[in-house]
């Protein structure tokens, strides 16, 4: 183990917890957790969160699996296939949009204090919400670098006035969706101090390039979660190997450190740091999500996830990460 590498089981604290290859889930509400952590002890986040968003609140999870009455939509089933239900974030009032600001501003109070200097926070987000979110994460002290830009034809926008489809045909309410936002922050680093000192003192600060030799880059072409990966993780907003893989990679400067996702969901940014060999925690506090991730992680991380050469990173001891 080298000195930027602490053993993660010690960071279960009290909390129900599981062992996944190098890694470590805790089932956790992620405040409660964060609090339990010393300060400067993190090495990079990488997440998608999903509560502190009305459509990710426990009752409308409930409704969307069990079919009920919600805010969940079903998008349009064009080629004849059944569609999983999608948030309808649009369904936000001012009220609501005020909670999800206060949320991730709150959240990146508690986070901070806790990540090491220089310390990179990958956030998953989408264009609707994207300017509340990123504002919000930067009101709460996090350093906004760029946008990370995931290419993928989604099913959202594109459509006809609601109720309105005969009247007005030849109108779309909004663009058909082609990509999805990922915000990059990053912890102040000290006063005056350089990337090449942060790096030395606290192996942060910048970014791993990609085993090509060529720099991370801000837009990764990427494809809809495949079936495959569904089947073994059925979690709303599964994203896929192929791209949690770059992003997790990426995290880490000089692959050495342990990766957290405080909203782990169903796994897959552990998953992806088991498969590139980094030791990752993930925090989880709904009980169903916990359990799945316990059981999936390890089956999403033998996955092989083919992409462009040299998109992806390649080792010699990482013969699952197939171009």
């Amino acid at each position: 183990m080298n000195k930027h590498t602490p053993a993660p089981q010690p960071l279960a604290f009290d909390y129900p917890h599981h062992s996944v290859g190098r890694s470590l889930l805790v089932h956790a509400d992620c405040f409660d957790w964060l609090r339990h952590l010393p300060d400067n002890s993190i090495d990079a986040v990488v997440t998608d969160p999903p509560y502190g968003v009305k459509e990710y609140e426990l009752e409308q999870i409930e409704r969307m699996h069990t079919g009920g009455t919600g805010i969940w939509r079903l998008p349009p089933a064009f080629d004849g296939n059944v569609r999983a239900p999608l948030p309808r974030f649009t369904a936000l009032d001012p009220k609501e949009r005020e909670t999800l600001v206060r949320f991730f501003r709150e959240w990146a109070g508690y986070l901070v204090p806790k990540l090491k200097p220089g310390a990179h926070v990958f956030v998953a987000c989408n264009s609707f919400m994207s300017q509340l979110v990123f504002s919000s994460l930067i009101d709460g002290g996090l350093e906004f670098r760029t946008e990370v830009i995931r290419l993928v034809q989604t099913l959202r926008g594109g459509d006809r006035p609601k109720l309105g489809e005969k009247d007005f045909p030849d109108v779309c309410s909004l663009p058909r969706g082609g990509y999805e936002p990922w915000g990059l922050f990053r912890k102040p680093m000290p006063k005056g101090m350089t990337v090449r000192e942060c790096l030395r003192d606290f192996g942060t600060g910048g970014l791993r390039r990609r085993t090509d030799d060529k720099p991370f880059f801000d837009v990764i072409p990427s494809e809809r979660t495949p079936r495959r990966e569904r089947d073994i993780a059925d979690h709303p907003s599964l994203k896929p190997q192929s791209l949690m893989r770059q992003l997790v990679w990426a995290a880490l400067p000089l692959g050495e450190g342990v990766v957290v996702d405080p909203f782990m969901g169903s796994g897959s940014t552990i998953a992806a740091a088991e498969a590139v060999g980094y030791r990752a925690v993930g925090v989880e506090r709904h009980g169903a999500y916990f359990d799945l991730a316990t059981a999936a992680v390890p089956k999403l991380a033998a996955l092989s996830a083919s992409l462009k050469a040299g998109a992806l990173p390649l080792g010699e001891d990482q013969a699952q990460l197939e171009l």
